[in-house]
């Protein structure tokens, strides 16, 4: 499974017969953000993109750059602790 990674896994993704799975489930952000996820979400959290719809590379491109924040802010903890 393809993945893109910084300071630990940042996302990742599988092609599957009717959709592109994107993973992690991706919790927290502001309340547009989440609106914008929900109608892609699936069983696990995970996210579903229709092969017969467009790909939404906006909301893609938000949830890296959350994604991103989020592993900086751990990085930079663990280095904190040490």
């Amino acid at each position: 499974m393809p993945a893109f990674a910084l300071k630990g896994h940042l996302v990742y993704f599988a092609a599957f017969k009717n959709h592109i799975g994107f993973y992690p489930p991706v919790t927290g952000g502001d309340d547009k953000f989440k609106k914008e996820k929900t109608i892609y979400e699936g069983p696990k959290g995970n996210l579903r993109f229709p092969l017969d719809k467009p790909i939404p590379y906006t909301l893609i491109g938000k949830i890296v750059k959350f994604r991103v924040k989020e592993n900086l802010a751990r990085a930079e903890e663990k280095n904190n602790k040490r």
